[in-house]
């Protein structure tokens, strides 16, 4: 006998518990799963619920549904591991009744219902809208670029083609160099190294012959790029370096850090993507008004208005982006706009009154410049034109409105940071920084989905406990 806890002897017959349900206890997850799947109605999001009268019966979308979110909420992404784990974890024979599909059956069912797992995805968070998490009324937006299962090698632009196809000629420059060289040698060297080389120039007049088919279908592409093994993937930048990837975007509730909305895309910026989470966060929170913070990236005159106009109040800074002041000029805000007259205050102290209007970029564009421009002392830091021309879009008050709240409340850009960065980085911690297991835009974004169904469940039952979190979805 020693003075530490002892384990069973391996041959040591065991009572076990009668009944499986004796293994999970009343706090697990795991009956979260069970009841979230069995209260949804999966016919109506597009699941098929009817089995065919002939074949091999098939299993319940309920039943590969549980077994999904339950890998996803447990790290477990690859349908292999899914598959093993639910022939030995006591936590998926409860939630399964003992089935187990095979590795080709669960990959099947993610790949074929992209549509019913998004809307799964989406009735959570209308659970917790039900449960009034999202009172608060204020979204913050942001996005983050994730790897694609695309290799950067098998991604093409035309500056890369042409970079390759320079490096190939050059290479076989050298190799006919070395071929004129070894002629001089022994015979049996000679002929081994003038076979080794002419080996080298077939396989790269082969690579060329592959870089030309690529290049024609470059040419059809619109936005000259191509990636062979997920079509859909795209060069992104990123803080550190370039990837071949995706731009996912989430609206995260500021208190809860709950993700009411997402999105995965193949555009490289945040550009255009403003009005389309905050609406997207707004139909999925019910408020009439909504606040919502970005950063400067999302920054763009035509998405600002389009929210401030549909009752989304907006908070993000300016992009510091002139050209005047890069030069060592004055910059636009040293101009001071008077509303009341349609004019501007120039830093020499002239009125720069309105001249007349413009449409550029499909956008109304004002002009205003002052008549003293010519004679003016500090002419020279300002222009080097005859006058100095200020441009004034005709909704600008919309951007002096937000960028005048933005400054009078920081701390809105404060939640921000401390809002958007915690699930991006729980995601990609449970993903094990790698890339997405799926190809394309659309079966990505079923992938997204369910790391995002993920996440929220998880945050919700730290938040209000599994009993309560049941009690609220059996209500």
């Amino acid at each position: 006998m020693t003075d530490f806890i002892e384990g069973e002897a391996r041959a040591q017959a065991t009572l076990f518990p009668e009944a499986l349900d004796d293994y999970i206890a009343e706090e697990n997850a795991v009956r979260v799963i069970d009841v979230f799947i069995d209260n949804l109605n999966l016919s109506s999001l597009g699941f098929k619920t009817i089995p065919a009268m002939t074949g091999r019966p098939a299993y319940h979308p309920g039943t590969m549904l549980k077994l999904y979110v339950y890998g996803y909420l447990n790290r477990i992404q690859s349908s292999r591991r899914l598959e093993r784990e639910a022939g030995r974890n006591v936590e998926l024979m409860w939630l399964l009744g003992r089935l187990a599909p095979d590795f080709k059956t669960i990959a099947d069912f993610r790949k074929d219902n992209p549509k019913g797992i998004r809307l799964v995805c989406r009735d959570f968070v209308l659970i917790c809208r039900k449960m009034d998490l999202f009172k608060d009324a204020f979204i913050a937006i942001d996005g983050s670029k994730f790897k694609a299962v695309n290799s950067r090698g098998r991604n093409y632009t035309q500056k890369k083609l042409k970079n390759r196809f320079a490096q190939i000629d050059k290479s076989i420059e050298q190799y006919l160099k070395q071929i004129i060289s070894a002629d001089r040698l022994e015979a049996p060297v000679a002929k081994v190294k003038t076979e080794r080389l002419e080996h080298k120039i077939n396989k790269l007049k082969k690579e060329i012959k592959q870089l030309n088919k690529i290049e024609a279908k470059l040419e059809a592409s619109p936005d000259k790029q191509i990636s062979l093994t997920d079509p859909d993937a795209r060069a992104m930048r990123s803080h550190t370096a370039g990837m071949i990837g995706y731009n996912v975007q989430t609206a995260v509730d500021v208190k809860h850090h709950l993700i009411t909305a997402h999105e995965v895309t193949n555009e490289g910026t945040d550009r255009l993507q403003l009005m389309n989470m905050a609406t997207q966060a707004k139909q999925a929170t019910g408020h009439e008004e909504l606040s919502v913070v970005a950063d400067r990236g999302y920054y763009k005159s035509t998405e600002i208005k389009a929210c401030e106009d549909a009752g989304i109040k907006t908070y993000l800074p300016k992009t510091q982006t002139s050209n005047n002041r890069a030069k060592g000029f004055f910059g636009k805000d040293d101009f001071i706009y008077n509303s009341e007259k349609d004019e501007y205050l120039c830093p020499g102290g002239e009125i720069a009154p309105y001249r007349f209007s413009r449409e550029e970029v499909g956008k109304i564009i004002r002009r205003y410049w002052a008549s003293e421009c010519p004679t003016c002392p500090i002419k020279s830091q300002c222009t080097t034109g005859k006058n100095r021309r200020i441009s004034r879009w005709e909704h600008e008050a919309v951007l002096d409105k937000v960028e005048e709240r933005t400054e009078h409340e920081p701390m809105r850009m404060a939640a921000r940071r401390n809002t958007v960065e915690h699930p991006f980085g729980t995601i990609k911690l449970w993903m094990g920084y790698t890339h997405f297991q799926m190809k394309t835009l659309e079966r990505v974004g079923t992938e997204m989905s369910l790391h995002v169904l993920a996440y929220n469940l998880k945050r919700v039952i730290n938040i209000l406990g599994t009993g309560a979190l049941i009690e609220a979805m059996q209500a």
